[in-house]
């Protein structure tokens, strides 16, 4: 019995290698290739770079005041 062919997409290219794109993997060629870019993304090369001094809020944390309760006594 043989093995299907893939259809090769010629729209793009793989990230990875540069090779034609595999529908069956888009945007990638090959599994492997897929399987290299989600390593990439779970060992943390692929991060998003963030703004280490701002609250989830997008407000600027202030030491001083997050030990402090609404009296105005520090803790």
């Amino acid at each position: 019995m043989a093995s299907p062919k893939r259809k090769r997409s010629g729209t793009g290219k793989c990230p990875i290698c540069g090779r034609a794109t595999d529908a069956q993997y888009r945007p990638f060629c090959s599994r492997r290739c897929a399987d290299v870019d989600l390593s990439r993304w779970l060992s943390g090369a692929y991060a998003v770079p963030g703004r280490e001094d701002a609250d989830e809020d997008g407000e600027r944390a202030d030491p001083v005041d997050a030990k402090k309760d609404g009296s105005g006594e520090a803790h």
